[in-house]
Formats: C-alpha cells, structure tokens, sequence
C-alpha cells in the first residue's frame, strides 16, 4: 500500500525517514527505525573525529542489516562556528561514507553539487534537505534522487521563507520531477496521510523520533517535551539568517532580547555552543540551551518505541484511508 519511488529507491519497507539530528541520531536510534521498516539517519556532526564516526557506522552496521543514511551537511565557512568548531570536516565526511560503503547520504544547507560526482561513482543514493523551493531546484540540477522539503513547522533549521508545509510541499512537488519527502510538523498517522495526499512520496520525522525510548536523551528532557503544547517552541537567529526552531525555555528567552538588541551571532556563542546543548540533551538541564523541537512537539503525548512509533503510523495510516474510502463510497 505505501510503495513509492521512495521505498524503491532507498530499498525501505516504508517511506519513512528519521531525519538525522546532531547529538541524537546514534547507532540505537538509527539501526531501531531502519528495522522498523524505516530509514534512519546517523548524524555526522555529533562527531569531532573521523574515527569516531567510522566506529559509530560499524555499530549501526552491527545492529541492523537494513539501509541506512549518514547525513552530509555542506557549511559555508563561518556560518555555524560552533558546529564547524567540533565537527569533521565535509572532505573526511565524504572520505568514510565512501569507504565504509554506506549507500543512502542525507545533503543538508549548502549545495551537494561539487560533490555529487564522487557520490555518483560510489553508488550513493542522496536526497537533499532544504526548506527553500530554489534550493530544492539547484539540488535537483545538481543530481540528486529526491528531496525532503522542510515546512515552518519543522525543528532545527527550517529556513528563512516561512511557508508551511501545507502549501511548500505541493509547490515543491509541482515544481520537481525527482520524488519528494515532507518534512516539518508529522509526528503521527494523519501527518503522513496528509503529506501522501499533498504528493510527497515520503515522510522525514525528528521531533517524533528524539521522545523515543531508543534515543538519547535524558528523563529529564522526555517529560519536558511530553508537557510542551505546540505553542511552545519558536525561531531563534532570524537575524542572522540560520533561524532555527526550539523549545522555548530560559536560554532562548535571552537569546531573543539579545537579538531584539542587536547582539551579533558571534557574541552570542556562549549560549549557542555544543556544549551546552549536549549538556541539555544528555544531561536534563532543561534551561541551559536552546534545543531543536518541531511545533509537532504538541502532539506527542507518551513516550513509545521506535517500531511502536512506526507501527502506528501505517496501522493508523491505513485506518485512515479505509475511513476515506467507505466516505467516497456511500
């Protein structure tokens, strides 16, 4: 029922996508939605050292047999210092996708294209995730197989446009030829129905899967989340042109009044750095950092497996659908 060129083209039961997110998207997380039917997605950038990320995708390797991905985000230098400061570099990153022969690579904020090649020759499927239609555009000249489009809705970056999901993902799918996955505010069955019926071809999910019992973060943080109402994240550095969507919380309030006045973003990185949002994941330090969330936060309401999350989706799913259709028929 749920066979598209998605499935097809990542070899996946379902055509959902953990999107990878730093910190979070360890082997645990990863290898648990890839054996839901799911791909998941390892996040380069928690780690400092090449070594540390070839050990983390022998891990995922040893706990799944199913396809996964390694997200590639392409920085411009100087644009996020406190990431750039702690992560591997985009040639290294490349280097062991390549060797560890990992087939499916998640591109991320600047263009995949002079490194499309080098990907092609390996036999590396790429989707691109952005949250602007000009970007996707270029992604899709570029070569890539599809693209996850990113609506308001959705945690971390979700670009400077603002459009949701609702209207960005038919837009994008009218404009492209390459499938397309919605991104931004799915953390359930009536999610992914409504992004299906929009066109895309797919789903990719954060918020859902950081409150799962596979993720990593502390007890803390899980009963934070499951408390927060959908009114309770916003988008921080707009002036800076890398907003962001988090939980609202006592560092993020500061954050806003030092951009009300004027602060730049590089007097800012006491409060923006790693370390702290390391801290507050790992930790339960739940005022110290600004920490990614989706407005899909609000419709969480118990903490579940991976494969629980997964299962619900398409039981929930089909539910759906065979609701619509006894509405079509009578």
């Amino acid at each position: 029922m749920f066979k598209t060129r998605i499935t097809e083209l990542f070899g996946i039961k379902y055509p959902i996508i953990a999107g990878a997110m730093a910190q979070l998207s360890l082997a645990e997380l990863v290898a648990a939605v890839s054996n839901a039917g799911g791909l998941g997605s390892l996040a380069s950038v928690t780690f400092s050292t090449g070594h540390e990320l070839k050990e983390e995708i022998r891990k995922t390797k040893n706990l799944t047999d199913k396809p996964f991905a390694v997200n590639f985000p392409i920085i411009p230098p100087g644009m996020m210092p406190e990431v750039e400061a702690v992560s591997i570099s985009p040639e290294k990153v490349l280097e062991i996708i390549i060797e560890e022969e990992v087939r499916v690579v998640e591109t991320l904020i600047f263009t995949p294209e002079p490194y499309m090649e080098r990907f092609k020759q390996a036999g590396v499927k790429v989707f691109h995730k952005t949250p602007s239609l000009r970007h996707a555009l270029s992604a899709e000249k570029a070569g890539v197989d599809a693209i996850a489009m990113l609506g308001i809705e959705g945690g971390g970056h979700p670009g400077e446009d603002e459009v949701g999901a609702l209207v960005r993902i038919p837009a994008t799918v009218d404009a492209l030829k390459i499938p397309v996955i919605a991104a931004g505010g799915i953390v359930d069955a009536r999610g992914f129905v409504a992004a299906m019926a929009l066109g895309a071809e797919g789903v990719l999910m954060g918020t859902r899967f950081v409150n799962t019992h596979e993720s990593a973060i502390h007890s803390k943080i899980r009963e934070w989340m499951l408390q927060a109402k959908d009114t309770d994240t916003c988008l921080i550095e707009k002036s800076s042109r890398i907003p962001e969507r988090v939980l609202m919380n006592k560092t993020v309030m500061e954050l806003l009044e030092l951009e009300k006045q004027g602060v730049t973003r590089a007097e800012k990185m006491h409060l923006l750095s790693q370390e702290n949002v390391i801290r507050g994941w790992r930790e339960g330090d739940t005022e110290g950092a600004a920490l990614s969330s989706g407005q899909g936060v609000g419709l969480i309401h118990e903490t579940i497996t991976v494969k629980e999350v997964i299962d619900n989706m398409i039981n929930g799913a089909t539910s759906i659908l065979e609701r619509l259709g006894y509405l079509i028929r009578t």
